[in-house]
């Protein structure tokens, strides 16, 4: 009996092959709805908590007191903080690898290229004004090496994205995962600055960078 009650929290959110559950993310995935409910419960508390005070301030007593979930059941599905963050930050990062598998489905020449890039950057900056808790997520995966993690495996994710739909037009392209690593980097970062300015002068940065973003493959080549 022992063995079939600890598999599910092993297996909800470890990595294939893991004994335990990835750094940074919740340690139990519910199957129950009521359980599922509770879940979810937390999570929208800890959202509208981190729009209020921001990710550094909120502790999981607030959770505790604002969503009526008990402690015990609480740690049941989050050990700490940042497996909450981790959690939300997980599910953002889905929206927007979403985001990019769509604007770049459009990519079948090279020329198709660099509107995808620019609808990419225009995708992030829109997901971040629409949901503002993500810059709160987003300053605390900073801050915490586990959730660092998550971070980058996003990225990969992003870079492997921009690869595939590069190679179906330029299929001999060198160096092509730097390429799209460095350019899924570059526009994270002038997005992730834009949305700490005011909206006028963010969107004259981002048409600025834009002009940046390459346009002719045969000029990396």
């Amino acid at each position: 009996m022992a063995r079939r009650k600890a598999a599910p929290r092993a297996a909800a959110r470890a990595a294939p092959g893991a004994e335990a559950p990835l750094p940074g993310l919740a340690r139990l995935a519910p199957t129950q709805q009521r359980s599922r409910e509770r879940f979810e419960r937390i999570l929208a508390c800890a959202t509208e908590i981190m729009a209020e005070k921001g990710s550094e301030a909120f502790r999981m007593s607030d959770i505790v007191e604002r969503s009526g979930v008990a402690f015990g059941s609480l740690y049941q599905y989050f050990p700490d903080k940042a497996a909450i963050i981790g959690t939300l930050a997980e599910r953002h990062n889905a929206i927007g690898r979403d985001c990019v598998r769509r604007d770049l489905a459009a990519v079948s020449s090279a020329r198709d290229l660099h509107p995808a890039l620019c609808r990419i950057v225009d995708s992030y900056y829109e997901m971040f004004m629409r949901e503002p808790v993500m810059r709160d997520i987003w300053r605390a995966t900073q801050a915490d090496r586990a959730l660092q993690k998550l971070d980058a495996d996003d990225m990969a994710v992003l870079s492997g994205l921009l690869s595939d739909a590069v190679r179906r037009v330029a299929p001999t392209m060198p160096a092509l995962s730097t390429f799209s690593g460095l350019t899924m980097t570059l526009i994270a970062a002038a997005v992730r600055h834009a949305i700490t300015l005011p909206p006028r002068k963010a969107r004259q940065v981002l048409t600025q960078f834009k002009t940046m973003l390459p346009g002719d493959l045969a000029g990396l080549a």
